[in-house]
């Protein structure tokens, strides 16, 4: 498989966005389809209005009718943005006088979502309303199971939904269908502020709180975090909300949990960015529901200092085991992976499935996440699942929609695929066992009949060279104050050929190198999980096209320019 640089253009509309911007970021900006500086300003007022995401005030209505007597019970999901979901509700629910408690589901007992397994445990301890954060909208039993038992059911998702909704009370997502909601990108953090907003502006109306009473813009930090780690495209509303809590965080005004994650990760509070979220503080998070319990997770986000703390080691300590237990799965899948290529490096499959009977359920989606990167094409890695199923979690490339994939496949192949559900570019689902074979040839011919995913799964995108005195560090700042960056807002990237020289190995999978470009500048690389220990590759030398994004390196009180080489290709 050969890999190609394709570099953004630039959209007209954006010429002017400003002479105080660094000419980089100008750039940057105009590559992702900002038209003017307004669109840049991440002050709350930009936020789409709260009442215009269909639901709300209904959602609010329910929920204030359950202040007085009520019990209301949160099930969320068990990764960061159901873990920070969860938190956030908690948090305002009991700031605003409501009896709440918060149930998650074990992932390798009950699985994804409102089962009426669950469903069933919640019930013992007898909630009058059950509100799903993360989830819901694929749970038409569990939903039922719910009705049947007395409890009302408030659904607050994200998540597509499927041809047949759950009967629940009140539903709030914006991907219903005919939702005119401005974002449809929203979290389900984002989605669970958005219900929360109504509820505080109903709670002042009635009289039941005052003016005083916190916000829930009080809590960005959980909103930034969640939605960072779900990698929901951070189209204008995500980056008004996720700009917000960053600034929280760097201010010093985050939950406890939060900051004890930052200070286990090393990360500084003042310099945060939205990489740190991603890369330092979601893993820890999810470590939880990956490995134990994301009810420890969830704890940590609503302590007090001292024993999130404690609870933020807690974490830290699963996520070194997580990363052990991933390093073995990744060998393993990545061994499987060179059967399939041919002399010639090209993928012979259009889609690649994976499993191993050893693998662990909550890592093999992280596995498909590093395999999908080296080979460039949907993945999805199995786990056991128990009572002869397998679990799967797919990662899929830019213009193959993973959800509808499954969908498209469910359709024709009826009782193929147990449940299913998820995002463009990521899904999970369950197969019998019996039937990997057959599931894994179907979903290779499936991904084969969409047209654009051989095209743009092999493309490699960046805002193009950059001339050598714009490789500095000045560049590098201005860069990390223009985000946040992440999914369809891509951090900026560039290409160009440089000389690789001094390159050495650390930590067994990353290249630590000097690159001379243009004018025999020489500039400090480094090369993050370049190597595979297993096919005894040589190190980098000699001229090469790197693709590389520039980051401030910051050590012993020293800010120096660094390169952060994400691909090496012949020059």
């Amino acid at each position: 498989m050969k890999l190609r640089v394709v570099r953004r253009e630039l959209r007209p509309g954006g010429e002017s966005l400003g002479a105080a911007l660094h000419p980089v970021l100008s750039r940057v900006y105009r590559a992702r389809g900002v038209r003017s500086a307004e669109e840049l300003d991440t002050a709350l007022e930009h936020l789409a209005p709260v009442g215009t995401l269909e639901s709300v005030d209904a959602a609010a209505e329910l929920l204030l009718a359950e202040r007085a007597a009520g019990r209301i019970l949160v099930i969320g999901d068990f990764d960061a943005d159901g873990a920070t979901s969860s938190a956030l509700m908690l948090r305002a629910l009991r700031a605003w006088g409501f009896e709440a408690d918060f149930l998650v589901p074990n992932r390798f007992a009950f699985g994804y979502g409102l089962t009426p397994q669950i469903v069933r445990v919640a019930a013992e301890r007898a909630p009058s309303l059950i509100v799903t954060v993360d989830n819901g909208i694929a749970s038409l039993a569990g939903v039922e199971q719910a009705r049947a038992l007395g409890i009302e059911v408030l659904v607050t998702d994200h998540h597509l939904p499927g041809p047949e909704l759950p009967a629940a009370r009140v539903i709030v997502n914006p991907n219903l269908p005919g939702s005119r909601f401005a974002s449809r990108a929203l979290a389900g953090v984002g989605v669970a502020f958005y219900v929360l907003a109504a509820l505080r502006r109903r709670l002042e109306a009635a009289g039941l709180i005052g003016a005083e009473a916190p916000s829930p813009a009080q809590w960005l930090d959980l909103v930034a975090l969640g939605t960072v780690a779900d990698l929901v495209p951070l189209d204008r509303n995500n980056r008004v909300l996720v700009e917000q809590g960053l600034k929280r965080i760097r201010a010093g005004r985050c939950v406890p949990g939060i900051r004890a994650l930052l200070e286990t990760a090393g990360r500084s509070l003042a310099r945060l960015t939205a990489t740190d979220l991603a890369f330092a503080v979601a893993p820890r998070l999810n470590a939880a529901g990956r490995l134990d319990d994301m009810s420890i997770g969830i704890q940590c986000l609503l302590e007090d200092p001292e024993p999130a703390a404690a609870l933020a080691q807690r974490l830290d300590a699963l996520n070194r085991e997580r990363r052990d237990i991933e390093a073995r799965m990744q060998t393993e899948a990545l061994a499987a992976v060179r059967v399939l290529h041919e002399p010639q490096g090209a993928v012979q499959r259009s889609a690649v499935c994976l499993f191993d009977a050893s693998w662990h359920q909550g890592v093999v989606g992280l596995v498909a996440s590093r395999v999908k990167e080296r080979v460039r094409r949907p993945v999805i890695a199995f786990a056991v699942g128990g009572d002869e199923e397998l679990r799967g979690s797919a990662r899929s490339v830019s213009g193959v929609h993973i959800r509808d994939v499954l969908a498209q496949l469910d359709a024709r192949h009826p009782g193929l695929i147990v449940r299913f559900g998820g995002h463009a570019m990521a899904a999970g689902l369950t197969l019998p066992r019996a039937r990997l074979d057959e599931f894994a040839a179907l979903f290779d011919a499936e991904v084969a009949g969409w047209p654009q995913g051989g095209s743009l799964a092999d493309a490699i995108e960046t805002d193009g060279e950059l001339a050598v005195e714009e490789i500095a560090l000045e560049t590098a700042e201005a860069l990390r104050a223009g985000g946040p960056w992440g999914q369809a807002f891509p951090e900026p990237s560039f290409d160009g050929v440089f000389t690789v020289r001094n390159a050495r190995v650390v930590g067994e999978r990353h290249v630590k190198m000097w690159v001379q470009g243009p004018r025999n500048r020489a500039f400090d690389a480094i090369a993050f999980n370049l190597l595979d220990p297993q096919a005894r590759a040589g190190l980098p030398q000699g001229e090469q096209r790197l693709v590389y994004r520039l980051d401030v390196n910051e050590y012993q009180g020293e800010r120096r320019l660094q390169l952060l080489v994400d691909h090496l290709l012949p020059s």
